[in-house]
């Protein structure tokens, strides 16, 4: 029995099912440390069919978004004890790990100036949303999160079946169907190719032809004597 693809297992580290780039289940973190802003957030989400995982400081956030099988999708408020919401959004960014590192981020925050704006999507973060926020747009902002962390999925899953594909054409494998007179072998369509030519459209092999000393002898047996006795010469 074969085991588990490369694909399979990134959807199992990852906490994805199947293949058709929707999360198994619509996982979602949410850090503030304001109690009564945490528990809205969490109730719509909720509403909303996700599983929410909700922390109030920064420092959670970042641990719980550093480890395996985390939400792919967080919403973090900019100031927090510990650590403020940009301050994890770099931390995730640098992050080596590259599942960590595409996490979709948005930043909560009560600083509406377009600087502090900037200075948060700067900070690496995908989004941001403006207290007090609007359940609706809450939502839209969401979702979009959800759309391109499913297209991310998807195109990873496809290079890594690809790589496979490639992989498996360029490697020989199996038992060889090959004539005991002529070397020739039997492709799949059942036609008949020389030795070389299947070798070098099924692996990343060349040929460079030349003549051993039996066939020397066999097919040119002038030139195999007159080397002969050169190499005697010598």
């Amino acid at each position: 029995m074969e085991g588990p693809s490369k694909t399979d297992r990134a959807d199992n580290e990852n906490g994805h099912a199947g293949h058709d780039g929707e999360p198994s289940v619509r996982r979602i973190l949410i850090a503030d440390d304001d109690l009564t802003s945490r528990v809205m957030l969490k109730a719509m989400l909720s509403k909303w069919e996700f599983e929410v995982i909700d922390v109030n400081d920064g420092e959670q956030a970042l641990s719980i978004l550093s480890g395996n099988n985390s939400p792919d999708i967080a919403v973090l408020d900019w100031l927090m004890p510990g650590m403020h919401g940009p301050d994890v959004v770099r931390r995730i960014r640098l992050s080596e790990k590259p599942a960590v590192k595409a996490k979709y981020l948005i930043l909560l925050t009560s600083m509406d100036a377009k600087k502090d704006i900037t200075s948060g999507l700067e900070s690496g973060a995908d989004d941001y949303i403006v207290k007090p926020f609007d359940a609706e747009e809450l939502k839209a902002r969401v979702n979009v999160g959800l759309r391109i962390v499913a297209l991310e999925d998807a195109l990873t899953r496809r290079a890594v079946e690809l790589e496979e594909a490639l992989a498996h054409v360029k490697t020989l494998q199996g038992i060889l169907p090959i004539c005991m007179h002529c070397h020739r072998i039997r492709t799949d369509d059942e036609s008949w190719e020389k030795l070389e030519k299947y070798i070098c459209e099924h692996s990343d092999a060349q040929f460079s032809h030349g003549l051993c000393p039996t066939c020397l002898a066999k097919y040119y047996p002038e030139e195999a004597e007159e080397i002969a006795k050169e190499k005697d010469r010598k």
